[in-house]
């Protein structure tokens, strides 16, 4: 049962990712929807994808999934993601992916182990530094609220939304440090980055709200974000079914949805890592509810809320019903929000300064990821090698996307540092 639940995942979340329709890492999102749009091009989405999650699939899922013997779900996820988006969108296309996805899931299973081993077997083992690609990711994406307040309003709201967000992470921070929140004598972590996101989406929705009442504009329900969630309510169906399976698959406990609750499962506390998870849940719904009514994208786990299904509910058959229901009910809460946004003209014309917005935050988070992954790769060199790549990029023309350019320069770092090695030109990085 655990090998089929783990390569049935596998499988439909790399098709899910072949046809755009959901993709797990939320910076990947707004990428797809580019694609979707026709300003991105397949080959270049796909080589996104693969410098994007590559790192945060060796660098970070694994190493906790090889720990703890429990599957990270981004170790797999972010693995179909790849997958899916590298593979042509086509009839032969979206059944390799399907079959690829399977394996992958199956190898995931039996074969971490000797992955990371291989690594270790390299001169330069650069798959722990890689994981670094990904950490300036959620950190900074709390700030594009900020960002599309300043594109859309003045640069005053603007840095004023992203000053009182800053202190909301510093008061979440300071709260999960003095242990200020418990339930049931179990303490409670807010996640820091997802309330200033909620602090900042407020201050977005705020200013745009007014300015219906500011201008008179008349309602449009035919709205960016209406037709962006009918696209994700018309494949509700296969949200149900990835959904079904990840929350049967994490009453097994196979599978966790983030490092505490899955250092918590390694430990034997599932009613402690229930509660994690669903803390994460709550500080992750802004996230994912706006990055898909911006996109017309999903998430594989939509809300997160199905680890906590997993978690709470005591048989694997029931977790995998309520599993699909919830994941049903929060697509058609994202009618609602869409529907909400539809009265207020000023928040319906923030879509586009919210996509762009990310597109910014992204290209700036990754190159600094991946200098500090190649710094850490090869000391000094690797600075050097992300600075000159960037520039000649940019001279070039940008054969690659600005957002590509930090992590695929991080691996080639990898790949080089291991060759000078090996050839005695460069010692190995203490």
């Amino acid at each position: 049962m655990d090998m089929i639940f783990v390569i049935l995942i596998g499988a439909v979340a790399a098709v899910l990712a072949n046809m755009n329709i959901a993709v797990f890492n939320d910076g990947l999102r707004p990428i797809v929807g580019e694609h979707i749009e026709g300003r991105l091009k397949r080959r270049e989405l796909g080589l996104t994808a693969f410098a994007m999650s590559f790192g945060l699939v060796v660098g970070f899922g694994i190493p906790f999934t090889v720990t703890a013997s429990i599957i990270l779900i981004h170790s797999i996820l972010l693995g179909t993601d790849i997958i899916g988006l590298i593979t042509p969108k086509n009839k032969w296309g979206t059944p390799l992916a399907a079959a690829i996805g399977a394996v992958y899931g199956w190898g995931l299973l039996i074969g971490l182990e000797g992955f990371v081993k291989l690594f270790e077997h390299l001169p330069v083992n650069f798959l722990e530094p890689m994981g670094e690609v990904g950490t300036p990711v959620v950190v900074t994406f709390m700030a594009f609220p900020a960002l599309a307040v300043a594109m859309q309003f003045t640069i005053k709201k603007g840095i004023l939304t992203f000053l009182v967000a800053a202190l909301v992470r510093q008061l979440a921070v300071f709260m999960n440090e003095g242990g200020f929140l418990s339930i049931g004598g179990n303490a409670i972590t807010l996640n820091q980055e997802g309330m200033a996101l909620i602090a900042g989406m407020i201050f977005l929705f705020g200013f745009a709200m007014r300015e219906k009442q500011e201008e008179g504009s008349s309602v449009d329900l035919a709205s960016i974000f209406s037709e962006k969630v009918k696209a994700i309510k018309k494949n509700v169906v296969f949200f149900m079914i990835i959904g079904a399976l990840i929350t049967g698959a994490t009453n097994l406990l196979l599978m966790a949805g983030d490092p505490i609750s899955l250092s918590l499962l390694a430990e034997g506390k599932q009613a402690d890592a229930g509660i994690a998870a669903a803390a994460r849940a709550i500080g992750f719904i802004p996230l994912v509810a706006s990055t898909a009514i911006a996109t017309g994208v999903y998430s594989p786990v939509g809300f997160t809320l199905i680890f906590v299904v997993g978690l709470f509910v005591p048989n694997v058959w029931i977790a995998v019903i309520v599993g699909a229901i919830v994941i049903f009910l929060e697509v058609m809460l994202l009618s609602v929000i869409a529907r909400f946004l539809d009265k207020y003209p000023g928040v319906r014309n923030s879509g586009e300064n919210i996509r762009s917005a990310m597109t910014k935050l992204l290209e700036v988070a990754l190159l600094i990821g991946g200098a500090n992954a190649a710094n850490m790769i090869a000391p000094g060199f690797g600075f050097f090698f992300i600075a000159g790549f960037y520039l000649l990029n940019e001279i070039a023309g940008r054969p690659i996307v600005r957002m590509a350019v930090g992590p695929v320069g991080a691996i080639a770092v990898g790949i080089i540092a291991n060759i000078l090695v090996l050839m005695g030109i460069m010692t190995l990085p203490q």
